[in-house]
């Protein structure tokens, strides 16, 4: 089994202890780093290079959203879950153009949050799970969405990607995950991956949720929420 490293960042130094303290028993998991804000999470990423990143929305001098796009800007390979308020649409969708993989309330239980790590590691994208389960939150992202799409500055009819990438790209918005992309288009899973690694080198983007949010500002791919929206 490969280990995944990961460094935690939080204020309090109680709780990254806690946190280091249960992941130690996990195997598949190693935590290889502690920062107590956003600087000096900055610099332990440059140090050590983690897989994961696991850290609190509201950090002291530098925010974490801000960390968040920091990281994700020189090392786009490294995923980013957040601590924060998962009720709040704003800040969800702040978390999602920043490029954080998942965002988890403070109060989650161990397992929970040991079987979000782990789909992050597979390459999955928890957060799309969490806007299309909560019709708040799902209504407040379809509305910046929207609003992004309706912005003449970022509209262009001409879209680099071919159809069978927009497809992908579209479901990747509707929070599909790359085995379910391949069942539905009934292609294999390398094919769903070589697609979504063609239109992130199109885009320039770093990842999923960037590539989401660049092809729905220019209108290029829509979200279709389960209420139908």
């Amino acid at each position: 089994m490969s280990v995944t490293t990961l460094i935690i960042v939080h204020t309090v130094s109680l709780f990254r202890d806690g946190l280091r303290l249960a992941l130690s028993a996990t195997p598949d998991f190693k935590v290889v780093g502690e920062a107590g804000n956003g600087q000096q999470a900055i610099q332990m990423v440059d140090q050590v290079d983690p897989d994961l990143v696991l850290m609190d929305i509201d950090l002291p001098g530098v925010h974490g959203l801000e960390v968040a796009r920091a990281i994700k800007r020189s090392h786009p390979h490294v995923a980013v879950i957040l601590f924060g308020p998962v009720n709040d649409g704003s800040a969800v969708v702040k978390a999602i153009r920043a490029g954080v993989s998942a965002f988890v309330p403070p109060s989650i239980e161990f397992p929970d949050l040991l079987a979000t790590l782990r789909q992050v590691r597979r390459g999955e994208y928890p957060i799309n799970d969490l806007v299309l389960s909560s019709p708040e939150v799902a209504a407040t992202v379809l509305a910046v969405f929207r609003q992004m799409v309706g912005d003449d500055d970022t509209q262009t009819v001409f879209s680099p990607l071919s159809a069978r990438e927009l497809e992908v790209l579209e479901l990747v918005a509707a929070g599909r995950t790359n085995r379910e992309i391949a069942t539905q288009l009934d292609i294999s899973n390398q094919t769903v991956k070589n697609h979504i690694s063609s239109i992130l080198r199109k885009l320039a983007v770093n990842d999923r949720t960037q590539a989401v949010v660049y092809a729905m500002r220019r209108g290029w791919i829509k979200v279709v929420l389960p209420n139908g929206s």
